[in-house]
């Protein structure tokens, strides 16, 4: 695991270049990061968002899979973040990287909640978006723990 983490608008690609869903994965991750350094309610800086974007046309709108992905998490953080920290052998959520442990927040909520995306999807994105805003160590960490967990799934 890695002592630095970049924040998520310091990416390595463009975001631009992302197909629809890992953008609304990402922008997903954004806003978890963001209630977590602000200290407030996923949802919160959910609806701050989406406020900004309708007041703000040049804001990027909030697409419809973030908000099931960010409402999901927050409906079932506690049961997402036992799960995690049972699969992440030797650390706790409040070792990791806020950005590692968004990823795998989102990634943990579709694994149990969203059956239209099959588990190697899953993993791959989560993966990916770890590639892109994380260290060099995140993404066979995060690889590591979803594997675990999708080996536990019923």
């Amino acid at each position: 695991m890695p002592d630095q983490e970049r924040p998520p608008a310091d990416r390595k690609t463009s975001f631009s270049s992302f197909p629809a869903r890992r953008k609304a994965r990402k922008r997903a991750v954004d806003v978890l990061y963001e209630a977590e350094q602000r200290d407030l309610p996923f949802t919160r800086v959910l609806d701050d968002r989406r406020d900004l974007a309708e007041r703000d046309k040049e804001m990027p709108t909030i697409p419809e899979y973030t908000t099931v992905l960010v409402e999901g998490v927050s409906m079932y953080r506690k049961e997402i973040d036992f799960e995690i920290a049972g699969a992440a052998h030797g650390w706790t959520l409040a070792r990791m990287p806020v950005v590692d442990r968004n990823i795998l927040r989102v990634a943990v909520y579709e694994l149990r909640h969203q059956v239209d995306v099959d588990i190697p999807v899953v993993i791959s994105e989560a993966v990916k978006l770890a590639e892109t805003l994380c260290s060099d160590d995140s993404p066979s960490f995060i690889n590591g723990v979803l594997n675990s967990l999708a080996g536990h799934q019923e």
